[in-house]
């Protein structure tokens, strides 16, 4: 199989250069009702930007930007990006686009393969063009499936391993890992001033387990006395941040000095076994739920892969921000079973 290697590096550290944004701002964020979009959104409005949200709800929900409907400096548009007219129009009024917008999900993309390698693509291409001809920069998000099977931990100069073609995980990866080289490719062409942050295992409020999310689905599970299924032995390892932290390291890479031109792994270093995962949801929670191992096959496609361990080197980001996301799983666990505990218990008392 070829191996593919990741965008060069636009910038050398011997040459500063200027971050994407300095002060307040008029920012875009695609896809911010989403999870991940939508917290987000909270931290720009907290450091004092003007927030245009753009997201078509296939995934995202207005709700979760309930908390900051009322501000006056939030404004939403419901509409796809992958309209040409729509991502033209909503860069030529920003100084600044972050790019969330996609398809997420193993279990989506073991569905609808052709969808979602389609769609993250396109939306993608249409963003990187419509902010490369407003001169607007940009932030995107890619995906640490582009390292595929690629020696751990993952450190981003590093070639990139998605796959074989016949198997349908490796297509999310090269969809992804395209749209990084289509940012460089306008950088070097047009001088579109990028970053790209590749986003690790993402927790916390208002994710679901809808499309395949690991930590909502067991605590849904636990909470409701159910079984929790893991699939396989369990033995795969991930790396768990906290969606706070992950948001306040792609604000803090917007104003980075340096950052313009290069990828960063975002997220936690800290690794943990989905087996273990079960079982701390199950002590924490107090449930009585049985651990049930599902092979792999019963739930997903033949040939359908899953990656043995997903660890990122985390030394570029400390560089970039001086920090990295590093709170432990069982404090985010903890925060998570309080807070559906109190989700659950309201569900409850409007259906008595």
């Amino acid at each position: 199989m070829a191996r593919l290697r990741t965008p060069a590096v636009a910038n050398s550290a011997a040459v500063p250069v200027a971050p994407l944004v300095r002060g307040p701002a008029r920012v875009v964020v695609t896809g911010g009702a989403g999870f991940i979009g939508s917290h987000l959104v909270e931290e720009l409005l907290a450091r004092g930007h003007a927030v245009h949200v753009v997201d078509d709800l296939s995934t995202g929900r207005i709700d979760n930007l309930a908390a900051v409907a009322a501000r006056p400096s939030l404004r939403v548009t419901i509409a796809s990006v992958t309209e040409p007219a729509v991502a033209a129009r909503i860069c030529a009024d920003a100084d600044l686009v972050f790019h969330l917008a996609g398809v997420v999900g193993v279990r989506r993309l073991a569905n609808e393969p052709l969808f979602v390698m389609q769609q993250n693509l396109h939306v993608t291409e249409c963003m990187l063009q419509a902010a490369a001809a407003a001169h607007v920069p940009i932030l995107v998000t890619s995906s640490s499936e582009v390292y595929g099977d690629g020696r751990v931990p993952f450190v981003e100069d590093d070639p990139i391993r998605p796959g074989a073609t016949e198997g349908l995980r490796g297509g999310y990866a090269c969809a992804k890992a395209m749209g990084e080289w289509l940012a460089f490719g306008h950088a070097e062409q047009s001088g579109l001033r990028v970053v790209v942050a590749r986003l690790f295992n993402t927790v916390g409020p208002r994710q679901t387990g809808d499309h395949g999310m690991v930590l909502p689905r067991f605590l849904r599970q636990a909470l409701r006395g159910e079984p929790i299924t893991v699939y396989g032995e369990g033995a795969q390892t991930r790396c768990f941040a906290h969606v706070g932290d992950v948001v306040r390291a792609l604000a803090d890479l917007s104003t980075a000095p340096g950052a313009v031109g290069r990828v960063f792994n975002v997220g936690s270093d800290l690794e943990t076994s989905v087996l273990a995962l079960a079982e701390l949801v199950r002590e924490r929670t107090g449930s009585r739920s049985p651990i049930v191992r599902v092979p792999f096959d019963d739930v997903f496609p033949p040939g359908f892969v899953d990656p043995v361990r997903r660890v990122p080197s985390l030394a570029r980001l400390r560089a970039a921000i001086g920090w990295a996301p590093s709170l432990p799983v069982a404090a985010i666990v903890d925060q998570l079973v309080a807070s559906l505990r109190a989700e659950l218990g309201a569900v409850q008392v409007a259906t008595n």
